[in-house]
């Protein structure tokens, strides 16, 4: 990775020639090298039907590469023009209430259309046949964040479609019946072509149904994906992303299995500053080996008509930069450069206003430049290491969770808290998903993911065989890839392997329930799985409430490793201690030799060189903070030595240093 990029969103099709010229001439002295476009101007690509002409952004992105700004592309396909959507609402998305969307925002198409997938098609075939060779054009984007403002299509194509999926996964109806239990409530089906849409219904409905039809809908998106890029494939050798998030209905392990690398948006306020770390540490891990792309952050706020985010402190978008360069990003991109002047997101910050003056984040933005300047060539040289503790993220899991969220949990923000223990204790982590390498990792955390299939247990079972420590749960396990309970044990498979015994599963009362363990004790919650006792493998007991003396933590030993079984949720204040505690405890037994003493608020991101290590240090909370050197060190930015010992980190501030290698 010799080049960093810096750059924005633009819609040059929304500003005359003259505003144009000037919106250049700002892009060069803010030090934006690249810019992405086009992802909404299908109108003005195809203003009537059949009428294409792309030749204004031929043109756009031949005049910005003249004065040194490259280009990443999208396809239009997330706004179709008024043409397709009047007067056809058998084309448009419809939500699970049954209410058909109508013209107008975006994403109001059904992406599984015939109609639409073959004039998304025409246009992206003109697009890649165009431009795909241009100098300046170095990245195509499929789209613009799918499945954002909608989840799963209840159109009558949709219907089709879904049939022929379950067909294709079931072979028969009797074997779909048994798979998903379908005697329950008069359920049970003749034909494929019965098995409804779960749209309204007097109560909830059967689990199986609802949860199958997220995985099609998050299937079928990715299809979608994967015919935009063999069509731009046949023109363009310029890789292609998509600029996704961990909010959207997707499953992100498939969306990118078919893409060249990794992009996100995430819109994180400094108070949530952790969740901005998490989608750096998922999407580095996506496309594994390949650089990533934060393609749109804000400049200062998100807002939109209906809403604000309050603006960032100065500082804070320096931070969010260089955090996002020294964890792999290649780019780290602003929605939006210019602000809109008209449309439903009028009041967003931006780079420029409207009224082509410098907006309450360009200084930000130039301080930002100043920064990547800087560090390019110490990024050039290096690379991040994969983490030896790694945390597994599903959007499947969280398809489960939305068909049976309990008491309203959400997937995104139990992962996050998770996630963000590990963060705090200045413990260097890889976010994972169900098909990645287990392979170099020590310590493994499986949270959260109610279904595990028999392929991520058989490479579990190795890497704990081969030594590592597998600490599953909470809420992981208790059901079947068909989103059912299983009948020979509490957790099935995995509770054959280990040996466990899961005496009872139900839902913990924080305000009754109490756990001990690691000499803590604290109020236990969630659906949980309730262990016998025994002395050899219980590590934590439930000493108050209804399941009071069995376990609620145990650990089983499985060739030269352990699984670690959490059953329950512990909470509150002391519920974080024992946690901190679990971690450490296990961090300790297996070795990390990646922990690192670092104030709250305050991020640390190694990387590596042959011959030595640099560490960045990154001030994100505004609040300063310290880390521990336990060797001298080069300070790479002001070339000065830094002595062992306690290293102050100012508001925002960041360091880099640089650790000499002992020659071996």
């Amino acid at each position: 990775m010799n080049k960093l990029y810096h750059g924005a969103a633009y819609y040059p099709e929304l500003w005359d020639r003259d505003t144009i010229e000037e919106d250049i001439i700002y892009m060069k002295k803010a030090g934006i090298n690249v810019v992405r476009m086009g992802e909404f101007a299908w109108s003005t690509m195809e203003p009537t039907e059949g009428s294409i002409d792309v030749g204004f952004f031929e043109e756009m992105i031949v005049k910005l590469a003249s004065h040194g700004i490259e280009t990443v592309f999208c396809t239009p396909t997330p706004t179709p023009p008024i043409w397709y959507s009047y007067g056809y609402p058998e084309r448009m998305h419809v939500d699970k209430n049954g209410r058909t969307m109508g013209h107008g925002s975006r994403q109001h198409a059904c992406t599984n259309h015939p109609i639409f997938r073959e004039k998304a098609a025409l246009i992206t075939e003109e697009l890649a046949k165009r431009l795909g060779k241009l100098p300046g054009l170095i990245g195509w984007q499929i789209d613009n964040e799918f499945k954002c403002h909608v989840s799963e299509c209840m159109c009558e194509q949709c219907k089709s479609l879904w049939h022929d999926w379950l067909k294709e996964k079931y072979g028969t109806i009797d074997n779909l019946n048994n798979k998903w239990g379908t005697q329950i409530w008069s359920e049970a089906y003749l034909a494929f072509e019965q098995v409804p849409q779960p749209g309204p219904t007097p109560f909830l409905h059967h689990s199986s149904l609802s949860t199958m039809y997220r995985l099609f809908s998050m299937e079928k998106i990715a299809e979608f994906s994967d015919e935009q890029a063999t069509i731009i494939r046949k023109h363009s050798n310029a890789p292609i992303t998509h600029n996704s998030s961990v909010a959207f209905s997707v499953d992100n392990e498939r969306l990118f299995e078919n893409l060249d690398f990794a992009s996100f948006d995430t819109y994180a306020t400094i108070e949530n500053y952790p969740a901005y770390l998490f989608n750096h540490d998922l999407f580095r891990n996506i496309k594994s080996g390949k650089a990533f792309w934060v393609m749109e952050t804000s400049t200062s706020y998100a807002a939109s008509l209906a809403s604000y985010a309050m603006p960032h402190p100065d500082g804070y978008l320096q931070a969010e930069a260089i955090a996002s360069y020294a964890l792999g990003a290649q780019g780290f991109c602003y929605w939006l450069w210019r602000q809109q002047k008209s449309g439903c997101e009028q009041p967003h910050s931006s780079v420029l206003s409207a009224w082509g003056k410098p907006t309450i984040g360009f200084e930000n933005v130039l301080e930002v430049e100043e920064i990547r300047k800087k560090i390019e060539p110490i990024i050039a040289e290096t690379y991040v290491p994969q983490a030896e503790l790694a945390i597994t993220y599903s959007d499947r899991a969280k398809a489960f969770l939305e068909t049976e969220p309990h008491q309203n949990l959400q997937h995104r923000r139990l992962m996050t808290a998770f996630y963000e223990r590990i963060l705090h204790m200045g413990i260097s982590r890889d976010l994972i998903t169900e098909q990645t390498s287990l392979d170099g990792y020590k310590l493994l955390f499986t949270p959260f993911l109610p279904a595990i299939s028999h392929d991520y247990l058989m490479r579990a079972k190795a890497f704990v065989e081969a030594g590592g420590i597998w600490i599953v749960g909470p809420l992981s396990g208790g059901r079947t890839e068909e989103h059912t309970i299983h009948t020979d044990m509490a957790l099935g498979e995995l509770e054959r392997l280990i040996g466990a015994n899961v005496l009872f599963t139900f839902p913990m009362n924080e305000n009754e329930a109490v756990g001990s363990a690691f000499d803590v004790s604290a109020p236990l919650s969630l659906w949980s799985s309730v262990f016998e006792y025994d002395s050899k493998t219980s590590v934590g007991i439930i000493t108050e409430g209804i399941a009071k003396g069995h376990s609620f933590l145990s650990e089983y030993r499985l060739g030269k490793g352990k699984v670690v079984m959490l059953g329950s949720m512990p909470i509150g204040q002391a519920g974080d201690t024992l946690l901190t505690k679990l971690i450490e405890h296990y961090s300790k037994e297996v070795q990390l030799s990646t922990q690192l003493s670092v104030t709250k608020g305050t991020i640390v991101v190694p990387r590596e060189h042959e011959q030595y290590t640099v560490w960045f240090i990154i001030n994100m909370d505004g609040q300063g903070g310290s880390v521990n050197i336990q060797e001298s060190a080069t300070n790479l930015i002001t070339k000065e030595n830094i002595q062992a010992g306690e290293l102050e980190i100012g508001k925002f501030e960041y360091v880099v240093i640089r650790f000499e290698k002992t020659q071996q």
